[in-house]
């Protein structure tokens, strides 16, 4: 079978975040600025993946609301095709994050039940083994269950796809750990590294060994502005992204790094060059108040990856 396309599973939910204006103070009133827009990890990058060309097909669970239907206009405007598993008695979850005057994140609550609903046994149905099937890459996040995450890479690899993770949280991040064998990229903070590894590294260049300890081939551990090392096998690659002036907000800059890290690597990029790729994302994506800046497209990464690299 030839293979085309990207399936992507996980969060696709209301995204509310709260930016206080000036000095923050805690346990007191902040003069601040609100703004909803739709997000998730998956689904963040199902958007990033569709504008830089790519056929994407997002399942993630949904309530019957308009949260939900906010979701799917979302879907259609940037070109995801859309495949929700809805549960019309339920609310799509929400994500609510207060921010600091720098964008950095200080605090957020993630009211997301509905996701543990999506179990094994959704996989059993046969559009979902056939959408499976027939894609080069499948992406998943870990706002899914984690035996849902397992048998849902298991399930990839025995189809003959590449497989990708997004880690969201240390919390969440923990849930592929039986899947780890069956990923070929994980995408990680130095906290949801750790959080995995159940150890911290000294330096970035550690990271690779820990994981690999832990069963994962490959992946990507960023440390927000720091050096950020990338690792396939027996490579690594360090590097550092370049300086960027003013962010417009934080959120979503994870997931931009790991679509355009994916996007070079099914272009047949080498590491280095994929992790070129994604630097440039996040930072196109930094520079915007949105998770997932409307901006993106082939010819603005194409643009900021040749800026990065300089004369």
């Amino acid at each position: 079978m030839v293979k085309t396309g990207i399936a992507i599973f996980g969060g696709a939910h209301l995204d509310r975040r709260g930016r206080i204006s000036g000095e923050t103070a805690p346990a007191a009133s902040n003069p601040g600025k609100w703004m909803e827009e739709p997000g998730g990890g998956g689904f963040n990058a199902a958007r990033n993946l569709a504008r830089l060309g790519h056929a994407v097909t997002m399942v993630s669970p949904r309530g019957g609301d308009a949260h939900g239907e906010r979701v799917a206009a979302a879907a259609t405007e940037a070109g995801v095709i859309d495949r929700p598993a809805t549960y019309l008695d339920r609310a799509t979850p929400t994500y609510t994050a207060i921010l600091d005057r720098h964008g950095d994140l200080v605090i957020a609550i993630a009211d997301m039940a509905l996701y543990d609903l999506f179990s094994p046994r959704r996989l059993r149905q046969k559009a979902l083994r056939e959408l499976v099937g027939a894609s080069d890459l499948v992406l998943c996040d870990a706002n899914l269950p984690a035996a849902t995450l397992t048998a849902l890479l298991a399930m990839a690899k025995d189809a003959g796809c590449r497989t990708a993770g997004i880690g969201v949280s240390p919390a969440k991040v923990v849930r592929f750990t039986d899947g780890l064998p069956s990923l070929d990229f994980l995408f990680l903070n130095a906290a949801e590294a750790a959080a995995l590894a159940g150890a911290k590294a000294e330096t970035p260049a550690d990271w690779p060994a820990l994981l690999a300890a832990k069963g994962l081939a490959g992946g990507v551990v960023t440390s927000g502005a720091g050096a950020a090392v990338a690792f396939d096998g027996g490579q690594a690659i360090l590097r550092a992204p370049r300086p960027l002036g003013e962010i417009g907000d934080v959120t979503g800059a994870g997931d931009a790094l790991a679509s355009g890290f994916l996007a070079a690597h099914l272009a047949g990029e080498s590491l280095e060059e994929c992790l070129a790729s994604g630097f440039a994302a996040a930072a196109i994506t930094l520079r915007s108040p949105y998770a997932v800046n409307p901006d993106l497209s082939p010819f603005s990464l194409a643009a900021e990856r040749k800026a990065a690299a300089g004369p």
